[in-house]
């Protein structure tokens, strides 16, 4: 509780929150549930990607992130390309000005460091350095917390992504791999500590606050994704996409041949056209699609399944925390990553290589050892809840000092 003449602490959180990504809001929601839960005396608001949302669905006071509202839509009128470069400017001022207000401010999660999906360098990680030579200048601690990072190829985008971290007062990492790529960049990471991904710290079916469906043993959810690529395969992209759909096209089409229910699964608003697409395709009643809203429903879906076959990474964070037997259809080292900690490294397919065929051995081969595998997953996720107690524990020393909590240097690597 705040004493009486003390002026609450204010605490701001940042990113592309509220814009349809449901990994992102998911961990926005696990940091705002520590903060609920460790300093209930904390004032929070955002600046994000999708005001109206964060504050409909957090309850806190939300600014737009960019200025300019058509930041992600491809300029391609003067009045447009005017209107970004002028966007630009103005949101050197805003961002400063919001960040002042502040005494703390979090980037919650996500792969804010990374380039494994196509990226400009003017639009987030631009938005990002901002946020940090903010902080610097304005006295503001700013905190990359459970984030995700890779080698980056486009020199502008590397430029200010390490600057960036540079600048952050703290920074932790879901992998030992991203704080590896940070590392190579050229940041000093000795400090830096590595913990399971932020939405490990969500409640589960089992926990109080979820209730979950009643199991479909057979199901099998299938998380899709508008996959074309990453950063460097811009040229390529299309290709990527018509093969990744097709690969997951026929895979589905095979289990509803075998009389299995399957389950679509999403985790970005991008994604519903993969899952219009597949339906259109397997026209089948055992084929429907879920209308996850946030990653807790997600985990629902997941746990309520027999087994799960997912491309993106918080699909993939998701099944695990549930405890479902998953397999990744890997598009980034994260998700190779994600599935050796979690114990399940054997069972990683490329996406940009789908073959149905192979895909379905692998499938099988899980399906075999699906009993052996919950009794794996139930203990990685008890080491996962304990790690990120860590986490929070760290980030409270080193971001509220006056809670009285004595830092512990601990470096968590993935188990």
């Amino acid at each position: 509780m705040t004493r009486a003449g003390e002026t609450p602490l204010r605490v701001g959180v940042f990113g592309l929150l509220g814009s349809g990504n449901l990994g992102n809001d998911g961990s926005l929601e696990a940091v705002l549930g520590y903060l609920r839960a460790e300093h209930p005396e904390a004032v929070v608001d955002a600046l994000c990607g999708g005001p109206e949302v964060v504050a409909a669905r957090y309850g806190i006071p939300a600014t737009r992130l960019h200025w300019y509202r058509g930041e992600y839509r491809t300029a391609s009128r003067a009045g447009a390309i005017v209107g970004k470069g002028l966007g630009k400017l103005v949101d050197v001022v805003r961002t400063a000005a919001w960040v002042r207000r502040h005494d703390v401010v979090i980037v919650p999660g996500m792969g804010v460091l990374e380039a494994t999906l196509p990226l400009r360098p003017w639009g987030f990680p631009y938005s990002l350095f901002l946020l940090c030579a903010s902080g610097r200048v304005c006295g503001t601690r700013v905190a990359l917390v459970g984030v995700g990072a890779a080698p980056i190829g486009d020199r502008a985008t590397r430029a200010l992504v390490r600057r960036a971290a540079r600048l952050a007062a703290y920074r932790s990492y879901r992998d030992v791999q991203s704080r590896e790529a940070i590392r190579a960049m050229g940041v000093d990471t000795s400090r830096d500590g590595v913990y399971p991904d932020l939405a490990f710290a969500l409640p589960t079916p089992s926990e109080p606050g979820v209730t979950a469906r009643a199991e479909r043993p057979g199901t099998v959810c299938v998380g899709v994704m508008d996959f074309h690529g990453g950063n460097d395969d811009r040229a390529r992209a299309e290709e990527i996409h018509r093969r990744y759909l097709e690969g997951t096209t026929r895979f589905v089409r095979a289990l509803v041949e075998e009389g299995r229910p399957v389950r679509l699964l999403t985790g970005d608003e991008c994604d519903t056209s993969v899952v219009a697409a597949i339906l259109d395709a397997v026209d089948s009643p055992l084929v429907t699609a879920a209308e996850a809203a946030s990653l807790a429903d997600l985990i629902k879906e997941t746990a309520a399944a027999g087994t799960v076959v997912a491309t993106r990474y918080h699909n993939l964070v998701c099944a695990l925390k549930a405890g479902t037997p998953t397999l990744a259809l890997s598009y980034a080292a994260k998700s190779d990553a994600l599935m050796a900690r979690m114990g399940l490294g054997d069972y990683c397919h490329p996406a940009r290589e789908v073959d149905a065929d192979r895909l379905l051995t692998q499938f099988r081969e899980l399906e075999k050892r699906s009993a052996e595998l919950r009794q794996t997953l139930a203990e990685k996720n008890l080491i996962a809840a304990g790690e990120l107690d860590l986490q929070f524990a760290d980030l409270t020393a080193a971001l509220f000092p006056a809670a009285g909590h004595v830092r512990a240097h601990v470096t968590r690597e993935a188990s």
